[in-house]
Formats: structure tokens, sequence, C-alpha cells
């Protein structure tokens, strides 16, 4: 993804602000009161000075000191108070937005993550949030406080010695110009940076999946050079941003200490000359020490302000990435699904432009199974994210039970239209709780023994005797993508999910790829049973699973060619006699699952 550009909308994280402005306007109050005690603090240095120092008073000196005690325990209080309820607030702000973005990311379809590094995504949503918290958390209730008691120290200067105090704000102008040439510039340093970071993450996702790889093609040492560019370029960027934080930060206030000898000078020399007292001058100082600190912290917000604004234009991107596919505002719900399927004149295209699906006219009539077989790369496997309405057409309708599916829930389709992928996703979680992923167990056709269920979709999956030997049988952990399992079992974990969620249709891609032929036969019996009177659609490069379907509808070049029942395609001419009219043919054709199958899985 590109850099985030320079104007960024600030105005729109305010949105997540308005359910706490309560609580957020209660710690401005005890915030304020805080900053009117710190305050006060600086003014007793005078009568300190003045009455009882110079005078000699005992007893105000007793009671000077009695009120700095206080005052000091009771802003030590206020400053705490203050500062855990804004934290929990802020917390509380920035999961909003992190659950925002989350949600966002799971309504984008497959094209979006076709095209997005995993690596990129993990950084935005992860560290860009994070270190907005990080400002926020840290930052935000700081700025507030700072200008407050910058406002009351400036009233107070002017108030004690209105001379004094022009000759402090003679050098405030430079400062602040040397903190906004410095600050245009840190903004793209840190976007720099924040890609640099998103880089290393990417490398790392990338290479840890694919170690496999990596060392049986020796390539162990390119990946470590890979690795070390890619840290040099994250080095060079922290360090061109450290360098400009000094810059921004310290040169501000580097000016600042200058103009404070101007007024040790010139507010001595008065108190030589007799027009000032001591008790004033003191006091005078007192604050405006305190003048540098909000003002020197002030600079450091504004840097780590300029950080989280580069963050959030680039958290925005996401948020801003359009979504293909959404749901009607009036989507109709489905309470129930015969199964009828019909695609009706749809076609599709690549964001290339390349044409996958072109003019495509089928109808799959409720409880049969239909076989979708065809050459790798004619579309088959775009049937299915069809039917799940995972992306839409662009031209055509596909229509469920005579429902185009733009105008149905996408949860009601969801839930009667089941999924089993190619390469099928476990999560780092126990068997028992892949297979029952996705099932609502008080909900609405749940089954009464949830335990007895699984059990009876792991027997039609052909898994249950593999899971029987397992250690802890169900409550075995799978491993992180579940490669503590053979991809065959992981298929059929997934074939097991599928079957427990009892649906009306049942999409299978390459439901065998990984699997022997004694297996494929398993599975293949397993679903005819399970589905038996429902819809199943099975797309597949392997004979024995297109021989078992009742239809066969074949895929050319983008379009349907043939569509009938295989024993008569198989029987006569054309492109599923080409396909599996051989033995030979037929393994061809399964290669690429057989490679799958023969690689080592169980790790």
């Amino acid at each position: 993804m590109s850099t985030p550009p320079a104007g960024v909308d600030l105005r729109r994280a305010f949105v997540y602000l308005a359910p706490y402005w309560r609580r957020l306007v209660l710690v401005m109050i005890i915030s304020l009161v805080s900053t009117a005690v710190s305050l006060a603090t600086p003014y007793l240095t005078r009568d300190l000075v003045d009455r009882a120092l110079v005078g000699r008073d005992l007893v105000a000196l007793r009671r000077i000191v009695g009120l700095f005690a206080v005052l000091g325990v009771l802003s030590y209080v206020l400053n705490v108070v203050s500062g855990l309820r804004y934290t929990r607030v802020s917390a509380e702000i920035l999961f909003d937005m992190r659950l925002d973005l989350y949600r966002h990311l799971q309504r984008l379809s497959p094209r979006f993550y076709a095209r997005t590094r995993l690596g990129d995504i993990v950084a935005r949503i992860n560290g860009d949030i994070g270190e907005i918290q990080r400002v926020a958390a840290e930052a935000a209730l700081a700025w507030v406080g700072n200008i407050l008691f910058l406002i009351g120290c400036v009233v107070m200067l002017v108030w004690l010695d209105w001379r004094l105090a022009l000759v402090t704000a003679a050098i405030m102008p430079a400062s602040l110009g040397a903190l906004v040439f410095y600050r245009r510039r840190l903004e793209a340093r840190v976007a720099t940076l924040r890609q640099r970071s998103a880089d290393v993450g990417s490398f790392l996702i990338e290479t840890l999946q694919a170690q496999t790889l990596i060392v049986t093609a020796n390539a162990q040492e390119h990946e470590v050079s890979r690795f070390r560019r890619l840290n040099t370029r994250f080095i060079d960027a922290l360090m061109g941003m450290q360098r400009l934080s000094y810059l921004s930060g310290g040169l501000p206030g580097v000016l600042l200490a200058l103009g404070a000898s101007l007024v040790f000078l010139y507010g001595g020399s008065r108190v030589v000359d007799g027009t000032l007292t001591l008790g004033t001058f003191a006091a005078f100082i007192a604050y405006q020490m305190r003048v540098m600190a909000p003002v020197q912290a002030l600079m450091g917000l504004y840097t780590a302000l300029a950080t989280a604004k580069v963050s959030w234009g680039r958290v925005l991107e996401l948020l801003d990435a359009p979504v293909d596919v959404r749901e009607a505002a009036d989507a109709r719900a489905l309470p129930d699904v015969r199964g009828t399927i019909a695609f009706d004149h749809v076609s599709l295209s690549t964001e290339r432009g390349q044409l996958v699906l072109d003019d495509v006219s089928v109808e799959i009539e409720a409880g049969t199974s239909v076989a979708i077989v065809g050459a790798s790369g004619s579309g088959k496997s775009t049937i299915a994210s069809l039917v799940l309405r995972l992306i839409d057409p662009d031209r055509g309708v596909v229509r469920l039970d005579g429902h185009d599916l733009r105008t149905v829930r996408l949860p009601d389709l969801r839930r009667h239209v089941v999924l089993v992928e190619q390469e099928p996703t476990l999560l780092h979680a126990s068997v028992g709780e892949n297979i029952r992923y996705g099932l609502i167990e008080d909900g609405p056709g749940a089954p009464p023994d949830v335990d007895a269920a699984v059990r009876r979709a792991a027997e039609a999956a052909g898994i249950s005797a593999f899971i029987e030997r397992l250690p802890q049988k169900y409550d075995t952990v799978v491993g992180e993508r579940g490669l503590q399992v053979s991809a065959g079992e992981r298929q059929r974990l997934a074939l097991a999910r599928a079957f427990l969620a009892n649906p009306s249709v049942l999409v299978l891609d390459e439901p065998t790829a990984a699997l022997d032929p004694v297996a494929e036969r398993a599975v293949v019996d397993g679903y005819r049973a399970v589905m038996r009177g429902r819809t199943c659609l099975i797309i597949s490069h392997r004979r024995d699973v297109a021989m078992s379907a009742d239809r066969v509808v074949v895929l050319d070049g983008a379009r349907v060619v043939q569509s009938g029942r295989p024993a008569d395609l198989l029987a006569g001419p054309g492109t599923f006699a080409t396909l599996f009219g051989s033995d030979a043919t037929s393994v061809r054709l399964s290669a690429p699952g057989a490679a799958r199958a023969a690689s080592p899985s169980a790790v």
C-alpha cells in the first residue's frame, strides 16, 4: 500500500470521541483544578521571600511551608486521578477504532487480500493504532494540561511584572518558527519509517510461512541478506527521523533558554536598583521556569502528534479501502433454502481486466450434486466465491431459490451455503474447537448434543479414526494453521466442520486434492450421505469425484462448453472426454493436489 497523502482529515477521529464526551469532560475538569493548584504554588514564593525570610516572620514561614506541602500533595492526587481515568477512556476509544478497522477488514473481498501484503495490514492495525493509542494515552491529556498551565503562567508573569514578561515573550516567535519548520519535514520521515517497519513485518510473515521452501532451496543465506537489507533501510529511516526529532524538540528549547538568560540579566539588575522586590523576582523566576516546562513539553507533544497523524493516515487507508460486497439496506431474510442455484449470463474479470467468466448461464437444481470441472484457470473456483457472495459479478445475476444474492441477508446466505476451501484454514485450537468453529451452540438449529454431532461429522468426513488415535483425541491442538496434521487431515477436518453446519448447499473446492484414492472414496461417500436430498457443488480436477456427481458442468476459456450426466459426457466427444477419457489424463490433472499430498505437512 502507498504512503498516506499529506492532507489527512483528523476530524474523522473525533467521531470516536463523541460516545465518551461526559467522561472526557470530567477528566478535563479534574485537570483544570490540578492546573489551578499547580499555578498557586509558585505564587507562594513571593510571600516566602518577602514576608517570611526578608521580614523574619516565623509564623508566616510555617504557614507558607504548610501550604506548599498541602498543594503539592493535592496536585499529585489530582494528577493521578485524571491520568488513570483518561488512560482508561483513551484505551476504550482506541479499541473502538481498532474494532471498526477489524470489522471493515472482514467486509473486504478476496481481491483486496490478493493485492495487499498481510504484514502491511498487521503493521497498521497493530503498530499504527498502537502508536495512536500511545500518543492519545500519554500526550493528549498532557497537551491540555500544559496549555492550561502555560496560559496560567503567562497571566501570572504579566500580573507580576509586564516588562519582564515582554522579555520572556521576545524569543517565542523564533522558537515556534523552528518548531513548525522541522515538524513539516518530520511527518514525511515518520511515514517512511512506518513503511520500512511494515516491510520488515511482511518479510517475516512471508518467510516464516515458507520455511520448508527456503530450507529445501538452500536459500537461507539469501533470505538473511534480504532481512539485513530491509533492516538497514529501517535503521536509516529511524536515524533520519530521530535527527529531525532532536532538532524539532531541542532547538526551540535552546532558544527559550537564551531568553531565560535575558530575563535573569534584566530582572537581576532591577532588583539591584531597587525597582523590583526580591520576592517578586523570585516568584517571576519560579513561574518562568514553569513556562519553560510546558513549552518544551508542547514542542515534544507536537512531534508526537505529527507521528500520530501519519499513523492515522495509514489507518484511514485501510478504513477507506472500498468494500466490493455490501448488504442491501432492505436485504431479504432467508429462513429456509431449498438449494436451487442459477447463474444468469454472469461475467467477471480480474482487476487487471482478464476475463474469468464470460456470459456463464447454469442452473443447478435443488437436491442435486453438480461437479464443476475444467482446466486450471478456467474459472472454477470463482464459481464458489460467487455462490458465497465473496465477490459480485461484473454483469449478470447469481440467484439462490430465485433470489438475486445481492438482495438477501449475508448472514443468512452464509448460514445456508457452506464452503470447504481447496486449502482449508484451521485455527491454533483443538480438533473439536476447529470442527465446532462457526456453530452457534445455543442458536436455532443447533444439535441438542453438540459433542455427539461433532463425532458424527468426523465419521462422515472419514477423520474419526485418526482423531481417536491422537494423544488427547478431540482436545488435541492442531498447531498454527493446522500444520501439526497432514494436508489431507486438514481437508477432512474442514469437511467435518462443514457437515456439522448442516447446510442447505455445500460448496466443495477440490475437496479431495490432498487425499489418496481410498480416502477420496471415503470422503465422496461421506458427503453424498450427509448431503442426500440437498445441493452439493463440487469443484474438482479428479475423475472419480466428477463421475460421482449427478451432473457435470465443464468450463473452458471462461465459458460453459458442456453440461450433462458424467457418463454421457465421458462416452461422447468434447472437453470432458478429453480431460477424463484416460487414467493418464486424470493423473495429470490431479498432479497439483497429489504434489501437495506428498509434501511434508506434519510439523
